[in-house]
């Protein structure tokens, strides 16, 4: 909801049957984050991005999930990064 998305382009590691992370991965369960996390906190995690900002969607709450610069890092040996988008609108639910 608030942090940043790539096209990658692969690099067929046979390996990691030429496969990469889709995502970056949940930190937090959806409960966890919903018992860690305030409107307050979504509403500024989330600031410059359009979407819902109610307590429906706080269990999606960007802090929730794995930070995504270092999910790519982590996968530089499989992926080549070949544009990087910023999120203006995020529809959920």
């Amino acid at each position: 909801m608030g942090a940043k998305s790539f096209i990658v382009k692969g690099k067929g590691c046979a390996n990691s049957f030429c496969s990469c992370s889709h995502g970056a991965g949940r930190l937090l369960s959806r409960n966890k984050a919903k018992n860690v996390y305030t409107l307050d906190d979504l509403i500024e995690q989330t600031k410059g991005v359009e979407c819902r900002k109610d307590t429906g969607v706080l269990d999606e709450i960007p802090g929730a999930y794995k930070p995504i610069d270092q999910v790519m890092a982590n996968q530089a040996d499989l992926v080549e990064v070949v544009a990087t988008l910023k999120q203006v609108v995020c529809v959920k639910g």
